[in-house]
């Protein structure tokens, strides 16, 4: 791991795997989480609320477990990470309840929790980005040597 991802994959990853470990600790929120997530997502009406709250719990445990192990390379958690907040963002985009209006994207009182969350995008983003960079600087850096080692040989 980079040690200029450290400080973006530790809070980001400290934050949702305590999110996750909460919600499969203490289940009294599944009716409330259940329905916010169903209004946007109408194919999870048909889970049952516990079992929605136990599969979104053990989802943020392995997602902030993989942002916080340094083994998991960057783009891996970055995509992860993108495909979690970009969930809780089309929530927050879905429903006007959520904003000021539906012409004005700024959040409401009752969505600034779920509007707050466009900087694990942006961290997904930036981890996505330089792990893609990183590839692509490996991959010409031994392109580089191969040629090197032609041009030697031959």
């Amino acid at each position: 791991m980079k040690l200029s991802h450290a400080p973006l994959r530790l809070s980001t990853g400290a934050f949702i795997l305590n999110s996750g470990v909460s919600k499969l600790q203490d289940r009294s929120h599944a009716p409330h989480i259940h329905k916010l997530a169903s209004e946007t997502y109408p194919q999870l009406a048909n889970v049952q609320p516990e079992q929605f709250q136990v599969m979104l719990g053990a989802g943020e445990t392995a997602l902030g477990a993989a942002l916080l192990l340094p083994i998991v390379p960057a783009r891996t958690a970055g995509l992860g990470l993108g495909l979690f907040s970009a969930g809780l963002l089309g929530m927050y985009v879905s429903q006007e309840r959520f904003r000021r209006g539906a012409s004005d994207p700024r959040p409401s009182q009752e969505g600034t929790a779920l509007a707050k969350d466009v900087w694990m995008l942006g961290i997904a983003l930036s981890l996505m980005i330089d792990g893609s960079s990183k590839g692509k600087r490996r991959s010409k850096s031994r392109a580089d040597r191969r040629s090197a080692r032609k041009a030697h040989s031959g």
